[in-house]
């Protein structure tokens, strides 16, 4: 990662994440890049990348691992307080931040390889709430 004290941490370089054949439709795969966790999801032969941060709480959205979607497989869901997020742009339709939105990532396809496209800003570590709950605690 590229480290600069007047500047936002970012990717450094392109890092493969899939081949868009080897998911189904609906199927996610996480991938983690500098302690900061992402996830894509493939729709309609599309795929699309987030980071696995609520824009309400920045927590994670999944409550089991590759799991993000609502019981419906409709919408993306945060595992937190049930807000309801379009797979396509991100935008929250239901919950806490509606009209927000999931950050997306920049993609790269190459044939049926994806890559996560570098000189893209990281975002800030997710808060881990069990954590902060026990420092509250000391």
């Amino acid at each position: 990662m590229v480290s600069n004290p007047d500047t936002q941490q970012s990717i450094d370089r392109d890092y493969f994440l899939c081949c868009l054949s080897d998911l189904e439709d609906l199927q996610t795969i996480e991938l983690t890049i500098a302690d900061r966790q992402l996830f894509a999801i493939r729709q309609d032969n599309q795929l699309f990348a987030y980071w696995n941060s609520c824009p309400h709480m920045g927590v994670p959205l999944n409550w089991r691992p590759e799991r993000f979607l609502d019981l419906d497989r409709t919408f993306l869901q945060c595992s937190s307080h049930g807000a309801l997020f379009q797979i396509h742009n991100g935008e929250c339709v239901a919950g806490p931040c509606v009209s927000d939105h999931l950050t997306a990532i920049s993609l790269k396809a190459e044939g049926d390889h994806y890559f996560i496209s570098a000189n893209q800003p990281l975002p800030a570590p997710l808060i881990n709430l069990r954590a902060a709950a026990m420092r509250d605690l000391d």
